[in-house]
Parts: structure tokens; sequence; C-alpha cells
């Protein structure tokens, strides 16, 4: 096994029924922008229903059809927030945190102690978060996951990775390995996959390899590293394409 090879995301997607919620974060290979990109999936009506919502420069999931909402507990929140020269990108309320703890003097890890795994038995989905901080002409990332311990939820396992920026690389973090009941969590590093220059391949690639039926919404966003001016897409399953 090649641990420098760097995958097609298509690859590690296409055929697989159930990665849950991932982000990928990285580096164009012309090195001029930052990529950032976070999905959903879902297999119940509830989780089906919903989009994604730019507001502010707040990337917020919200219900589809507000009638049919039965629990907004963890699956209504803001996923991604801007801080300084921070961008924060997580599957859950936890942006939130990281968003309070950036304010507060607090680093990516420092702000994330106060987090564990989604209460959801018999999965206890993990949380997983990410960090983009530009600075000095460039940019590096930190991802991080928060799962279960064991099968009962007893304790929570927590690990941080910290990256440079490299060009035409980025790191690929999801909650789940495949569909499953209980369904198995994402395991070891987050996996590393190309980043096309373009915004509308990666984001054409991206979508398309999801499973049709269980994807439900895709942000994409592409920033000059040097203008900080940003490209961004989304797509929503309910609606089509956002912007």
């Amino acid at each position: 096994m090649d641990i420098y090879n760097i995958y097609d995301v298509e690859e590690l997607i296409k055929g697989n029924s159930y990665v849950g919620r991932g982000i990928i974060t990285g580096k164009t290979g012309d090195v001029k922008k930052a990529e950032t990109a976070y999905f959903i999936m879902g297999r119940s009506e509830n989780s089906r229903n919903r989009v994604f919502a730019l507001k502010d420069g707040v990337l917020y999931t919200e219900p589809f059809d507000e009638s049919k909402v039965k629990d907004p507990s963890l699956i209504i929140y803001a996923a991604l927030r801007k801080i300084g020269n921070k961008i924060i990108v997580t599957n859950g309320n936890q942006t939130d945190t990281v968003f309070e703890g950036e304010k507060e003097g607090k680093n990516f890890y420092e702000s994330l102690k106060s987090r564990e795994f989604e209460p959801d038995e018999p999965n206890f989905t993990p949380r997983i978060s990410a960090e983009i901080t530009f600075e000095n002409g460039d940019f590096t990332y930190e991802m991080s996951i928060l799962k279960s311990a064991d099968a009962k939820g007893s304790a929570c396992n927590r690990y941080t990775f910290s990256y440079p920026s490299l060009a035409g690389l980025g790191h690929f973090i999801h909650t789940y390995v495949c569909d499953g009941n209980p369904i198995p969590t994402f395991v070891g590093e987050p996996e590393r996959v190309e980043i096309p220059d373009g915004i509308d391949e990666f984001t054409g690639k991206l979508w398309n390899a999801l499973d049709k039926d269980n994807k439900i919404s895709l942000f994409v966003s592409y920033t000059d590293i040097a203008t900080g001016k940003e490209e961004i897409r989304i797509i929503n399953k309910n609606g089509g394409e956002a912007k």
C-alpha cells in the first residue's frame, strides 16, 4: 500500500451506499485556492428532509418541509462559519462550539474538548470537524473526529490531524465506513484526495459519486488565497442547485 497515494474522490465513494456526512479540505493543484466541501446524506425521512442555505456567509442545514420535521436536534445546525482568518466546518452544532471557543482565545482542539460523539445510540455517530487558517500568504488546516470508544458509548476517543497545504492535495473525513446496523464509524486517518483546479469539476465529480438515493446536499467553496475571493456551489436534492 502506497501511503502517499492521492485518490480520486470518486474512487472512495462510488458504489458505497452510505458514507454519511463528509468534509474535504485541501489546496488546488495550481496552488491558488483553498478548497472546502461538506456533504450530508440520510436514510430516514427526517434526515432527508433538509437543504443547505447560505445566509450572511454562514451555511445552515434547514428543513425542506417544516411540517415533516420530527427531531431537529441533530439535523438542523450551522455547518460552516468564519471568524477572522479561519473557516470552520463541521457535521453538527460543534461549529458554534469552535466559533465561540475562537472568540475566547481557545484553539481548535481546546474548543472541541467539551464535545463528544452524537447521542444517537446504537450508531453513536462521530462528530467530524475541520478548520482552515489563512496566514503568511498561505494556509494550514486541522481535522478532528470524536467517536465512541466502544459499542456502549461509555467514553469518547478524540483524534486531531494537522496539515500543511500542498498542491493538489486534500484530506477527506466522513462519519461512516458504509451502511450497516449499527453503522460502522470511520477509522484511521483522513483519506488523501486530489483537488482539481476547477470548482465545477470537483463539485460534479463529488455529487455524482454519492449514492443517488441517500445523498441530500453538497456545499463546495474555493477561496483565492491571495485575495480571499470565494467561488461557491450548493446542490440540494430537494430543490436542485441553490447557487
